[in-house]
């Protein structure tokens, strides 16, 4: 269900970035979040996901960035203790406009946060996408993550293509939330590929510095 206007969202502040098109698994234990998944799936499914960038999931006192993503729970299974095991996805982009009382859990007044309009270039996807597989493929030579399949972008939109690069790029959650905040896809894709060589360039060195295995004692 696409944001059409302000509306007070329940929202769930997270370690970690959540986009658009991207699956996000969650075990939910603490009991204010237990309590609002069960509020959420008693009406339309969907809270908002912001990234903390200082302070604890756990127990509140937290600070929290102010633009962030819809989540849809696809798959939610209570657990014997209250628990909840949930498998959500990404929508839209959402801004944070003020925060409400967090009790019993944390609500938010929203607007949608839409994309300008302007379909990302086929040519310029797939220069992005190589340099996502090079920093995928550097990084399992070091055994930290697997190469991007070669039909990873198959069978979606331009504009989806460009949100599952940023969900495939092994970055750190600060430039993670700059790439959710970037304003187009264009300028999303020319930020990835600049992040991108950064951290290929980095990898590289790395490697060149690591000792050959005779080397090793």
């Amino acid at each position: 269900m696409a944001l059409m206007s302000e509306r007070r969202l329940a929202m769930f502040p997270l370690s970690t970035v959540l986009y658009p098109h991207s699956d996000l698994p969650l075990h939910v234990f603490e009991p204010r979040y237990r309590k609002m998944m069960t509020d959420c799936l008693a009406a339309d499914g969907t809270f908002g996901v912001v990234l903390i960038d200082r302070g604890s999931e756990v127990g509140g006192g937290d600070h929290r960035v102010a633009v962030g993503t819809v989540a849809h729970i696809r798959a939610a299974s209570p657990q014997p203790d209250g628990r909840w095991v949930l498998l959500a996805r990404g929508a839209e982009r959402i801004r944070v406009l003020d925060w409400h009382d967090d009790e019993p859990y944390p609500v938010a007044s929203v607007e949608p946060l839409p994309d300008e309009e302007i379909d990302p270039e086929p040519e310029d996807v797939e220069r992005a996408a190589q340099r996502v597989r090079r920093v995928r493929a550097l990084l399992s030579e070091l055994g930290n993550h697997p190469p991007l399949p070669p039909d990873a972008l198959d069978g979606s939109e331009p504009l989806e293509q460009v949100w599952r690069l940023c969900a495939a790029t092994p970055l750190n959650t600060f430039d993670r939330q700059r790439l959710l905040e970037a304003g187009d896809p264009t300028a999303r894709l020319a930020l990835l590929s600049q992040l991108s060589d950064d951290l290929a360039d980095d990898m590289t060195r790395l490697l060149a510095g690591r000792p050959e295995p005779d080397d090793e004692a």
